[in-house]
């Protein structure tokens, strides 16, 4: 090295280029992308705006449970207690009944009047006792319809609909001996159709297809 020749200053390099300093910024000697903090992945959300979750495909909306199913079921018991109504004053009643069905009846040459007539007594003692318990049965379906159980409906539906046929027929037929009772028939008749129709209704199917998702998913028994 000649007289008045330098080397290259210390930390420089040859050429007179110096070398870049960053001054411990990450992303380069300008810094971080822009719009990104120091240290955050680029292309990551910033804390606390991250995108609202959208609703889960296939969950349906949380369904109160509606006035169709509320009126329907309503009806069906309307109907139990006047069917048991009927049925006690029926075993009440049952001597002017029996007098009056069998003074219509033209009892055979050589009949035992009275052995037929215990034999109907016995009879009708046996079809209130099954009607009375037929009454709870169908009052445990209304029960499980209410908690949401589709079959329940499905089974309210069948005996709705032999009930208000069997009532039709006899209210056609004349009705009952006393007044009061085919007033009952025809009143239960009428409860029988409107809680067989709003049952039937898109609210109803709705809400009880959301129950049937909740016990699906373990969310109701």
């Amino acid at each position: 090295m000649t007289a008045g020749q330098g080397g290259p200053p210390d930390g420089g390099q040859a050429g007179g280029q110096p070398e870049p300093q960053t001054g411990g910024r990450p992303g380069g000697p300008y810094g971080p992308p822009y719009g990104e903090a120091p240290g955050q992945p680029y292309g990551q959300p910033w804390p606390g705006y991250a995108p609202a979750p959208g609703p889960a495909y296939g969950v349906p909306a949380p369904l109160e449970r509606p006035l169709t199913v509320r009126a329907g079921l309503g009806a069906f018991i309307g109907s139990i207690v006047l069917s048991v109504i009927s049925t006690v004053v029926t075993f009440l009643n049952w001597d002017t009944i029996s007098a009056q069905i069998f003074a219509k009846l033209q009892m055979p040459a050589g009949a035992d009047a009275e052995a037929a007539r215990a034999g109907a007594e016995a009879g009708a003692r046996i079809g209130i006792a099954f009607g009375l318990v037929f009454a709870a049965v169908y009052g445990l379906f209304v029960l499980f319809a209410w908690r949401g159980r589709n079959w329940a409906r499905i089974v309210l539906w069948v005996l709705g609909g032999l009930g208000f046929l069997f009532g039709l027929v006899g209210l056609t037929a004349g009705g009952s001996p006393i007044p009061f009772l085919t007033g009952l028939s025809f009143f239960q008749v009428l409860l029988l159709l409107a809680a067989i129709v709003f049952l039937a209704l898109k609210p109803s199917n709705e809400w009880f297809r959301y129950q049937a998702w909740l016990r699906a998913t373990g969310q109701a028994r």
